[in-house]
């Protein structure tokens, strides 16, 4: 699979290809703020109500994606254990406390359903966590697929990275993709023509994901570039955010660079949307 390298992460994977499911840990710089925004109609996620700009939370160490559907959710354990181990999180009278919020899709359908990401795996992936990662059917994406729509003809999905330079200012975009719909920017008659018969799914797609950015951005902000990258996966999957889809993204801001959150938010729609069409490649 290919190779790519993150100028603002550290990324770590987990991935059983027999099963197919995995987990992937972002593993972000120290003093990292981030926010968040779901969309679709049946989300898998946790800590996410930390990152709302009404909580007193104000960094985030990492963020987790998974397969395993709710089940999955657990792998953020190990993770949660790895950043302890090297200091990382909210100092309490009892030791630190690491914040990593995580977000699950649904791949127990594919492969090995009996096959959930652990606590051992999560600390796995973070241990693996480089600046250097693969990309493809790896981590999260193990598992992703596709079209899923179209049943027999659903395709692979996985896990997508794309990035975006403007001066100083740089935008990253970590997307495990297993949409309900299509990898594609046309509005092709036959999706209206289904969506006006109605869907009778079970709810077993999500595209989840995070973009990091380097500009300075309090909740408030992170919020609008997560509400950027959304825009972006509406760019590039058809039909985006279903309801069977649990679309949630994370923004996050390692506070170096200036910037307006208008063009970070741009920048968060584009990279999201080549991360994405990178795995229809």
């Amino acid at each position: 699979m290919p190779t790519v390298t993150s100028a603002l992460a550290k990324v770590g994977h987990w991935s059983d290809h027999q099963a197919e499911t995995g987990c992937t840990v972002i593993a972000l710089p120290e003093g990292s703020c981030a926010s968040y925004e779901v969309r679709g109609g049946a989300p898998a996620s946790r800590e996410l109500i930390c990152l709302e700009p009404t909580k007193s939370v104000t960094i985030v160490d990492a963020v987790c994606l998974t397969g395993g559907s709710v089940f999955g959710l657990g792998s953020a354990d190990g993770a949660v254990r790895w950043l302890a181990e090297q200091g990382r999180g909210v100092p309490t009278p009892g030791g630190v406390v690491p914040i990593v919020p995580t977000m699950a899709l649904f791949d127990l359908a594919v492969g090995d359903g009996s096959v959930r990401p652990s606590a051992h795996n999560g600390y796995a992936a973070a241990t693996a966590a480089s600046a250097s990662f693969e990309v493809g059917r790896v981590g999260a994406g193990a598992g992703a697929y596709v079209s899923k729509w179209r049943i027999e003809q659903a395709k692979p999905g996985g896990f997508g990275f794309a990035q975006a330079q403007s001066g100083e200012l740089i935008v990253e975009a970590f997307v495990a993709c297993n949409a309900f719909g299509d990898i594609s920017d046309s509005l092709e008659t036959e999706v209206f023509q289904a969506l006006a018969g109605g869907f009778d799914f079970d709810r077993q797609n999500t595209t989840i994901g995070v973009v990091v950015s380097n500009a300075r951005l309090d909740k408030v902000n992170a919020r609008v570039v997560a509400q950027g990258a959304h825009d972006g996966l509406a760019r590039a999957i058809t039909p985006p955010h279903t309801r069977f889809d649990g679309d949630g993204f994370v923004a996050v801001g390692t506070g170096e660079v200036d910037a307006s959150v208008d063009e970070v938010r741009m920048m968060a729609l584009a990279t999201v949307a080549t991360a994405i069409r990178g795995l229809a490649s």
